[in-house]
């Protein structure tokens, strides 16, 4: 590690007293007097608020949390110097109370509030009372989130102010017919958005005139619902585009400056994957130009504080204005590891009334970072958002080079109530390839159990050719599908460790000399208390999957063993070695026909869990027909809920009768909507849940009875 980032959050501000420097006229026009700030209350959540809490701390500023009944005993909140309780699990009865979070700030004495990044961040209601009520919003001013916040207002801005746009049309005038002209003088592929819009809702694309009209209705609704508003802008559609967004900076002395860029181009249902920081590919030149590009719109709207200004890039890499997030981003961690600075800090600082800590000569570039978002989803049902309890979670070991951003812990439970991030793995090094290299080698050692993960998925996408050369956009992982998503398989080698693990955790159990130790040992030569005189037998079954292995292991002499796979001709398995790591974890390593290899072992109840050098497996010990039969609830063919969620309307009744594919429950889930519809014809015999329930995944949500 270079002297440029010796530890995490190295900044260069050596001047902590430039108050003096403060304008006399922004103080006359504002409510809020700016001093430097002593506790801050964080409006937010989960890692966010965590993550903020941590800068803070570090400078000797108290933090304020606030939290709601489901986060009663969260991570930010013991976190915090401060807790206060604001109300049920929905974020509209407690995050989203702009009423709550000021009373929580004036019983407290925060002088401040951070909103952090989602929820009230670029609510411009929230900032003006903040500053009515003299507290300093950590954040741009109501202005600049207003103009910035309505898409087509924003591009008249840009335009004006020489910041390159897209061609479109931003116009009052909604009337079908006359979007529908507009997209005929642009020209198809359209893109449809909402001027509201945010995180993929409210956008759509009209690849040809024949799909204009249901494109946009449906962009209307899904932006009525998200929004309040359907009013919706045109624009071209670039085909296979990249996205590249530029860190900005601006205080209230006037100066403005660029942190570089990000490349956010992967990502899935138009929300952001994996994130690298400088982007891939660019010239100097563009560097220069997308960073004084973004310095110019910051200007446009007199910004302070950390704002990003998001741009499009074709493959001659020309790029044009997209949209502008006024508050600080969930990818920030990458600037701060390319720049060796520490955002948060900047923000405090700025909102305190002091200068940028640096100049736009004084901001370099060293190495590259990457930033993998560890999400509780199922990649291989369509990202399907998940919940649940994080039974096990272990993580590789944090320093200077890498960062763990996240706001669980074991234990805890990722809720149905909000987004389902567990962490963000943000890895540094000199170049991209080494880097990326040691991401890879980093998602191998963040091991969960207890719900689905996209570690898998981020590994397979960070080991991609096409990943590794840089070669991305937008449409990466559509156009990857098959390669990101390949069958997997266990080895025989994966297989032998399960068995072996097994048979030492079995006569570990067995025997009142055997505990588990933290030393290697092999566990052939030890007194167990318990004599096996013929092979022990077991089936192991991929828990997603119906492939089942039968394995069949003799032990030898001299600590080998010999280990039958599904009745094939027996492995010679030798040099055994068993240790106990942290957790309950065993680490089991041994030679398999020749070939010495060795996975990390998880057993809980009926579950093995395996990790190995190609990712996680999860298999299970099959449960008796008879004992399924036993537990089961209603039919095979009844619908049940394909993820933990909360039921917000039944639309089926009992007695009607119904076909395949008709609406029968609504599910909301990770703030997104779900129909469940019936698998089959038939009459409605039993519904089992109302509005308001909250449902595990895999229940059974109605019972049809045949018609």
């Amino acid at each position: 590690m270079s002297s440029f980032r010796p530890t995490l959050f190295q900044t260069a501000v050596k001047d902590l007293k430039r108050l003096k420097y403060l304008s006399p006229s922004r103080w006359a026009s504002s409510a809020v007097a700016y001093k430097p700030i002593d506790k801050v209350l964080i409006a937010n959540r989960g890692e966010i608020a965590c993550r903020v809490m941590r800068t803070a701390q570090r400078l000797g500023i108290q933090s304020v949390a606030v939290y709601s009944d489901a986060d009663r005993h969260s991570m930010h909140v013991a976190m915090a110097d401060e807790a206060y309780n604001i109300g049920p699990p929905a974020a509209s009865e407690s995050y989203l109370r702009q009423d709550k979070i000021l009373e929580v700030a004036r019983r407290s004495g925060a002088q401040a509030i951070h909103p952090g990044y989602g929820f009230l961040s670029e609510n411009v209601e929230f900032a003006e009372r903040c500053e009515q009520e003299g507290i300093v919003f950590v954040g741009p001013p109501a202005s600049a989130i207003r103009d910035m916040g309505i898409k087509s207002t924003s591009k008249h801005i840009m335009s004006a102010a020489g910041v390159p746009i897209i061609q479109g049309y931003h116009g009052e005038e909604q009337s079908v017919e006359k979007l529908r002209e507009e997209a005929a003088r642009i020209g198809y592929p359209i893109m449809i958005k909402a001027v509201r819009g945010g995180g993929g809702k409210g956008m759509r694309i009209a690849m040809t005139e024949a799909d204009f009209e249901e494109q946009l209705q449906s962009a209307k609704t899904e932006a009525m619902k998200a929004f309040g508003d359907e009013v919706m802008l045109l624009e071209k559609f670039v085909e296979n585009p990249r996205h590249v967004e530029v860190q900005v900076f601006g205080d209230r002395h006037g100066n403005h400056v660029y942190l570089f860029e990000r490349d956010c181009s992967v990502q899935r249902r138009h929300q952001k994957v994996i994130e690298e920081a400088p982007a891939p590919g660019l010239t100097e030149e563009v560097r220069r130009s997308i960073g004084e590009a973004a310095v110019r719109a910051a200007k446009a709207v007199d910004y302070v504080g950390a704002g990003t200004v998001e741009f499009i890039m074709d493959k001659n890499l020309d790029f044009y204005f997209m949209e502008m997030n006024t508050r600080l981003q969930v990818e920030h961690p990458v600037t701060e590891m390319i720049t060796g600075t520490d955002l948060v800090e900047w923000q405090l600082k700025v909102a305190a009334g002091e200068k940028i800590p640096l100049q736009q000569e004084e901001i370099t570039v060293q190495g590259h970072a990457f930033e993998a978002r560890i999400y509780a989803e199922d990649p291989d049902n369509g990202f399907m958002p998940g919940a649940g309890p994080l039974l096990h979670l272990s993580t590789p070991a944090p320093d200077a080079d890498l960062r763990i951003e996240t706001g669980v812990r074991q234990g805890d439970e990722v809720s149905v109530h909000y987004d389902p991030m567990i962490a963000k793995l943000v890895v540094w090094s000199d170049d991209r390839q080494s880097a990326l290299k040691r991401t890879l080698a980093a998602l191998k050692d963040y091991h969960v159990v207890g719900l689905s993960t996209n570690i898998q998925f981020l590994m397979a996408l960070s080991s991609h050719p096409a990943f590794q050369a840089g070669d991305v956009d937008t449409e990466f992982i559509p156009r990857y599908q098959e390669e990101l998503f390949p069958p997997r398989s266990l080895s025989a080698s994966a297989l032998s460790h399960a068995a072996i693990a097994m048979t030492v955790a079995h006569r570990a159990r067995t025997s009142d000399d055997m505990l588990l130790s933290k030393d290697c040992y092999s566990p052939f030569g030890l007194n167990f208390g318990v004599r096996v005189n013929a092979a022990p037998s077991f089936v192991l079954r991929l828990k997603d999957g119906d492939t089942e292995h039968k394995l069949s292991l003799t032990e030898g002499s001299a600590g080998t063993w010999q280990i039958g796979i599904n009745d094939e001709s027996p492995l010679m398995v030798s040099d055994i070695s068993v240790s106990e790591v942290a957790d309950g974890k065993l680490t089991v390593k041994c030679c398999v026909d020749g070939v010495v290899s060795s996975s990390t072992i998880l057993l809980m109840g009926d579950s093995i869990h395996l990790f190995t050098v190609d990712g996680k497996h999860s298999l299970e010990i099959p449960i008796p027909e008879y004992q399924k039969a036993a537990t089961g609830t209603g039919s095979i063919d009844d619908p049940v809920a394909p993820m933990p969620g909360v039921v917000e309307k039944v639309v089926a009744e009992p007695g009607a009768a119904v076909q395949k594919g008709d609406p029968l429950v609504v599910m909301i889930a990770m703030k997104m909507e779900y129909v469940i519809r019936a698998s089959r014809d038939g009459i409605v015999e039993k519904v089992y849940y109302k509005p308001g329930d909250t449902v595990s995944k895999g229940t059974v949500l109605v019972h049809l009875q045949e018609e």
